[in-house]
């Protein structure tokens, strides 16, 4: 079983993407990355929504994608989020 991340015992950066087409928010996650990873920051909180799945669709196709994430998954508490943990 693989170690409990519990996003509210952090101050976790949070990146909310509704109303934005998949284009739009993946150039945001990109970012947010970007900045996090200059002021070294290693876990994020990505808010897709629940919806029709689309930009959740969207998210981990790039998280999947990108080199300097370590690992993401479904917040236990709210499937409308990403933990986002970075190299």
């Amino acid at each position: 079983m693989k170690e409990y991340i519990d996003p509210f015992l952090y101050n976790v950066p949070k990146l909310d993407i509704h109303g934005y087409d998949r284009n739009s928010a993946t150039a945001m996650i990109d970012n947010f990355i970007d900045n996090n990873l200059r002021i070294d920051n290693k876990k994020l909180l990505i808010v897709h929504g629940k919806g029709e799945g689309i930009l959740k669709q969207a998210t981990f196709e790039y998280l999947k994608k990108d080199k300097r994430v370590l690992e993401f998954k479904i917040d236990n508490f709210n499937d409308g989020q990403t933990i986002v943990i970075l190299k």
